[in-house]
Formats: C-alpha cells, structure tokens, sequence
C-alpha cells in the first residue's frame, strides 16, 4: 500500500510478520522513495490529506501484525485527553473525539454527535458492500454520504439523518433491493427499536465499568 505525495515521495507501508515469528518481532514497515537530490537526507512533505492517508495505513497494518487484544466484547471506555478532546478505546483499536472551536473545543476530532452519525453510515457501507459482494457486483465507486440536523428545541438530539448510497456497478433494477437491505442495517435497526440505557455514577478508585445487560429472556 503507497501514497505518492504532492512532493514527489512514494511511501510504502506494508509489514514484516512471517508465520510462526513471535509477536513481539512483527514490525510495520515504511519504505520512502529517495531521488539524487536527497543527499542524504530523506524527508517527505504531505499534504494534511496525504498525511491522514498515511496515518490510515499505518493503523491497519499496525493492526495486522498486533495480537488480537484479550478483551471481551461489548465494552468500551472514554477518558480525557486535553481539554473537550477524549480517547475511546474500543478493543484494540483508538478513536478521539474533541468539540469544534467555536464550541470551546480544539477541532482536532469529530465530535460525539459526528461519530455517531458516521457509524450510522458506515454501517450503511458495509451493508451495501457485502450485497454488491453477493451478487457479484463490484464495489468500485461505492460510496455513503450522510447528512443530519440538530434539533432546534430540548433536549439536545439529532432530529433528522438522511443517508445516500452511491452504487455506479449496480444495475438499476437491483437498487430497491439494495435500498432495502441497507435500511435494516444494524445500526438503523438500533435507532427503530432503541436500547435501555443503564447509567451508573461511581467515583473513587472503582474502575468505571458498565454492567453487562442480562440476556433476553432472563430474569433480572
């Protein structure tokens, strides 16, 4: 996987994890391309694009050649990080969250309302991939764009969520199917039939941990 930069660069990230090698040797590996003007000197100027990119790949070969986290399902955790920005952690893997500037935040992530519009999207996305997938459908040019406006009284709430599919390799006969199976996504699903929200106020030194709902079905 490589990114050929505005500058002239190709950096390559792939990693170094042979079968059977201990995890603690499995390595990310970042290959830049050099030019006789370098001089010894290797450097790569990136656009803020080409830097996300970059960082994008990273962490998906950072995943690749990391453990599989001992971690059980179901849980995540939020803590400070500066200011309005937090860290989520969601097994293995890092998202942040900050509040743009005009609301008093840094800007340096979306915000919780944003995040939980892109997961209303991308779990859109990976609907609409995996129906392209079943009927032999490339997924090139598939995209998910969504749109949503706050609520103009209280309490604070999304008030509207508009999602479109961009499908170009589908044939148009087949976009109500696809149109059908991304609506029961399972996190529209979610939104149809909400959950119970148990919230739970404790300080000290008592780790913050969620209780775990009793399964359907069973007593309480």
């Amino acid at each position: 996987m490589n990114i050929e930069t505005r500058c002239g660069r190709s950096i390559n990230v792939t990693r170094f994890a042979p079968h059977g090698l201990p995890a603690s040797m499995r390595r990310v590996v970042l290959e830049a391309s050099c030019t006789p003007r370098d001089k010894g000197e290797l450097w790569a100027s990136m656009t803020p694009e080409e830097a996300r990119s970059l960082a994008a790949l990273l962490l998906y070969q950072a995943a690749a050649v990391e453990p599989a986290p001992d971690r059980p399902p179901g849980r995540v955790e939020v803590v400070p990080v500066a200011g309005d920005a937090y860290e989520i952690r969601v097994r293995g893997h890092v998202l942040t969250a900050d509040q743009p500037c005009a609301e008093g935040g840094k800007d340096t992530a979306p915000t919780p309302v944003e995040l939980f519009v892109a997961s209303v999207a991308a779990c859109a996305a990976h609907y609409a991939g995996r129906f392209l997938d079943r009927h032999g459908v490339r997924r090139d040019g598939l995209r998910v764009g969504a749109g949503f406006r706050m609520a103009g009284d209280r309490p604070a709430r999304v008030a509207e969520l508009s999602l479109t599919v961009q499908a170009p390799a589908l044939p148009p006969d087949r976009l109500p199917a696809l149109r059908a199976v991304v609506s029961h996504c399972t996190v529209s699903n979610t939104l149809a039939q909400p959950p119970g929200i148990r919230l739970e106020a404790v300080c000290g030194a008592r780790e913050a941990e969620p209780a775990v709902p009793a399964p359907e079905g069973s007593a309480s």
